[in-house]
């Protein structure tokens, strides 16, 4: 095939999922909300998302015109156009997300109140479907128009790595703004109103909870689709780096990441389809149509190796990225929603710090299987799966049905807010209760997406670096060399370094968020009573400035280190700070994402009757550990995925400019 050809294929596969994208926005938006509280409330959730939004996008457009105007002068100004285009198309994609969900979670709550629960879990699961199919269809037609338009030009490499950094600097301010304004609304709300003041979670009296349920939109939703869209673009761009360098200017190879993106988009559609065809429980149904989608990838992608008479070893590496995905969210899920919740569960009978204890333990035993599995994938798809190019075609496979398991995941914070906008408005228990199941499956897949983000950026980290060490020319580094094993240790400190940070964040915002909690509490008379409304927007305020405030210093220390150590150490000591900061970082988001959701599902444990239920002292003991463990899962443990592959792209972009 031509050039023309294959971005035919390209352009009209991404056409087809954006026009999933309006169809899914329309049927959304068919669905009447009758409920005048529930409708003011879904209007206060939403303008404070958007207003999060607008002043985020603010300082990022900033960041993005310096960066753009120092490619300009270093490079060239199509660099930095080009650049900005992948700054946009994250951003777009981002607002679409955010968009959907704050529409669709209200509706969620009228469907299950209408409809019963199969109704609602297809209205939260549509909601999802926005982003998921936003995040594949933008990035396919973003990287899939760059080959055509630039193919042939010499500067391919460096437009293309142009483009995957503006994914990766938006997603990084994203990922860690949204997180930060999350756990301190969530934090704030939890420490005052469930631990001070006995209040049910998403009780209407509390003043934190509509920035709490903001929180869920900016973190989970968008800032979620923004790191998966930096992995989804990261991989692309890395492998095809990789199969030129391989192959040449063979258009079938060079091609072929591309093409796993759009047979893996088509695998979307047929998973999202699915549901409406196949009605089972939603646990089955979420599942089912990630199944269906890399079933439909790896049986189209195997014909289409044959038909093109492509080396046959390459499908080791397609069949391995698609098997990985699965294998870390199901381990994800034992230490987040199995056994391992029970014990964390069991040990806040004797108090919050054996809770704390129980739950370290599972985090730091959870990193173990996920790396041996990843570590074997890669070796097996180097060896016997075609090279380097085997290890980077492993993750885009993996990211190839982005379409679906981005829905799944987005999915989650859907039915969270759909479950607090129920008790706000006072529905019926029942109503309730189907919102509940349905957050409690969004809990376990949100879980799950954290393994698969963590998972994708270790395999897109690594084809980054194979990228970055083929266009410096590093053979291997010698770890006898002391520049390089003094790259690897700074580079090991940087995920502890922004981890800190972050960290530190949360506590100072939350600690303002408690403190206006209990000042309304305390001066607004007649609120514990319910006669009183509390000042939600003021603490709405409180997030929002403190998130945007607290995300600038960790991203101008992510940028600028890798600058620092190609000029002053070189580019092997470069290379050794980007190892150091991908095991440590990899081993560290892990640890993190899972020990958070271990303890927020061992305090759901608790709530659902067990220990003693709510109000008992396990219970008590259990807040205390998921109020740790929010800024854990996330917070600091998915901006590690991003810190890694950032910084792997600003020093791939540092070999290209010279």
């Amino acid at each position: 095939m031509l050039l023309q050809d294959y971005f035919l294929i390209f352009a009209g596969t991404a056409v087809c999922g954006l026009l999933v994208v309006v169809g899914l926005m329309a049927r959304i938006a068919s669905i009447k909300v009758d409920n005048e509280k529930a409708r003011r409330i879904a209007q206060a959730i939403s303008e404070g998302a958007m207003a999060f939004l607008a002043e985020e996008y603010r300082l990022i457009v900033v960041a993005v015109a310096v960066v753009a105007g120092i490619l300009s002068y270093f490079f060239s100004p199509l660099s930095a156009a080009v650049f900005a285009c992948g700054s946009l198309v994250s951003l777009v994609t981002g607002f679409l997300g955010m968009k959907a969900a704050t529409m669709a979670n209200v509706r969620t709550t009228m469907a299950a109140k209408d409809g019963g629960e199969h109704a609602a879990f297809l209205v939260a699961l549509f909601g999802g479907g926005v982003m998921g199919f936003a995040v594949a269809s933008f990035g396919l037609m973003g990287v899939g128009s760059l080959f055509y338009l630039f193919f042939d030009r010499p500067d391919f490499i460096m437009l293309l790595t142009s483009f995957g950094l503006g994914g990766s600097l938006v997603a990084f301010f994203a990922r860690i703004g949204g997180g930060i304004y999350t756990k301190s609304a969530d934090v704030g709300a939890d420490l005052v109103g469930k631990v001070e003041a006995g209040i049910p979670e998403d009780d209407p009296r509390n003043p934190a909870v509509i920035a709490d349920n903001v929180g869920d939109c900016v973190g989970d939703t968008a800032g979620m689709g923004a790191d998966i869209y930096e992995s989804y673009i990261g991989a692309l761009l890395s492998s095809i780096i990789l199969a030129i360098a391989a192959y040449g200017n063979s258009l079938p190879y060079a091609t072929l990441p591309l093409m796993l993106s759009v047979f893996g988009l088509g695998g979307s559609l047929l998973g999202l389809l699915s549901n409406l065809f196949i009605k089972t429980n939603p646990a089955a149904m979420l599942r089912n149509a990630t199944y269906f989608a890399i079933a439909f990838l790896l049986i189209v992608s195997y014909y289409y190796l044959r038909v093109f008479d492509l080396e046959q070893r390459l499908y080791i590496s397609i069949f391995l990225g698609c098997i990985a995905g699965v294998v870390i969210g199901l381990i994800t899920e034992h230490y987040t929603g199995g056994k391992p919740v029970e014990e964390v569960a069991k040990s806040s009978e004797s108090g919050a710090a054996t809770n704390l204890i129980e739950g370290l333990s599972v985090g730091m035993e959870s990193t173990v299987a996920p790396v041996i599995i990843l570590s074997g994938i890669v070796l097996v798809a180097h060896v016997y799966g075609g090279g380097l190019f085997g290890v980077s075609l492993a993750a885009v496979s993996m990211l190839a049905t982005v379409g679906i398991t981005m829905t799944v995941d987005a999915y989650g914070p859907i039915a969270d807010n759909a479950g607090g906008i129920a008790e706000m408005a006072g529905f019926d228990p029942k109503v309730r209760a189907i919102t509940d199941k349905l957050d409690a499956l969004g809990n376990t897949t949100a879980a799950m997406g954290k393994g698969f983000a963590i998972g994708s950026a270790l395999l897109t980290a690594l084809a980054l670096f194979s990228a970055y060490a083929l266009e410096a020319g590093i053979a291997g580094l010698n770890l006898l060399d002391p520049t390089v094993l003094v790259g690897i240790f700074i580079g090991a400190t940087i995920p502890f370094m922004i981890s800190a940070l972050t960290m530190r964040s949360v506590g100072r915002a939350a600690l303002q968020m408690v403190l206006e909690v209990r000042r309304q509490f305390k001066e607004i008379a007649g609120l514990m009573e319910g006669k009183a409304e509390p000042d939600y927007k003021r603490c709405v305020m409180i997030s929002t400035k403190a998130s945007l405030r607290e995300m600038v210093l960790p991203g101008v220390i992510t940028v600028s280190l890798p600058i620092l150590m190609k000029y002053t150490l070189g580019v092997t000591a470069l290379g050794g700070f980007l190892v150091g900061a991908t095991v440590v970082g990899v081993l560290m988001a892990l640890m993190m994402a899972n020990a958070g959701g271990a303890w927020d599902n061992a305090k759901k444990y608790i709530e659902a009757g067990h220990l003693g239920g709510k109000g008992s002292e396990a219970h008590k003991a259990a807040v205390i550990g998921d109020t740790v463990g929010d800024p854990f899962k996330d917070t600091s443990g998915p901006a590690l995925n991003i810190l890694i592959k950032l910084m792997s792209i600003v020093s791939l972009l540092l070999v290209l400019i010279g």
